[in-house]
């Protein structure tokens, strides 16, 4: 299974200033390649067309942490999340702090977010 959703980037901590920088909102995605809830969320919200369209409205950026081989950079936005593993999913809304979504996904949890 492809780890990437339409239109996103990895994550990197740069990337993220950057975005946050430019008053981007940001949702980050941090799943891994044997991760079941992190699949299910992906094709059941994440891929969803409601959500895929309300990201583009909203202009976020979708950045995507593969933590499949415990990638170090993946395990510092964990710890400082105060999670031991993925599923986690981030919405960093311009100029505000960063929310932390439930680890199961719906359309309407991420509508909400979005919509602060």
């Amino acid at each position: 299974a492809s780890l990437t959703l339409p239109g996103a980037q990895p994550y990197s901590a740069a990337l993220l200033a950057q975005l946050r920088a430019q008053h981007r909102p940001v949702f980050i995605d941090l799943t891994a390649a044997w991760c079941i809830t992190c699949q299910v969320n992906e094709r059941t919200t994440l891929e969803a067309a409601p959500v895929r369209d309300l990201f583009k409205d909203k202009h976020v950026a979708l950045l995507v942490g593969d933590w499949t081989n415990r990638d170090p950079a993946i395990t510092a936005l964990l710890t400082a999340s105060h999670r031991a593993g993925v599923p986690l999913y981030l919405y960093y809304p311009p100029g505000g702090a960063a929310a932390i979504l439930p680890q199961i996904l719906t359309p309407g949890i991420v509508k909400a977010a979005l919509q602060g």
